[in-house]
């Protein structure tokens, strides 16, 4: 990160939506199956859960979802953008979450990383995360496209 301004993380608004899936897209969060604005749109009816975004001065440079049912918390899009990658950020985005979701009673966390993403796997075991032994099932109920 060249900059010396302090990062601040806020909850999600609606002006950031561009930004927020320009930020996703240059990540490489985005699938053809999933439209992004659907996703947003959904997710701001949660009401068990947040979408925080991180600022440098007025730049977004990382989101975040976070939810929790009851039984488990759920991470979502965690993303920083690539130039600020390798300084922290994500760890401060995922600390923030945690204390979130605790401060809801949540007992745990369950996040998905897709395969091949061994970088994405190794920051996440830095910070305590291991496989479950669990497989993950879906199923789409309500087509994007």
């Amino acid at each position: 990160m060249t900059s010396s301004l302090e990062p601040s993380i806020r909850h999600f608004e609606e002006s950031f939506r561009h930004d927020v899936i320009g930020l996703w897209e240059k990540c490489g969060l985005t699938r053809a199956w999933n439209d992004p604005n659907k996703d947003i749109d959904r997710k701001l009816t949660d009401k068990n859960g947040a979408f925080f975004v991180l600022l440098l001065g007025n730049q977004l440079i990382g989101s975040v979802m976070a939810s929790y049912d009851g039984h488990r918390g759920s991470i979502y899009y965690l993303s920083v953008d690539p130039d600020h990658q390798s300084s922290g950020l994500g760890k401060l985005l995922m600390d923030h979450c945690e204390t979130f979701l605790q401060e809801l009673g949540c007992p745990k966390i369950n996040l998905f990383v897709r395969r091949g993403n061994e970088q994405v796997l190794q920051f996440y075991e830095k910070l305590g995360y291991a496989e479950d032994q669990a497989v993950p099932l879906g199923k789409r109920l309500i087509p994007d496209n």
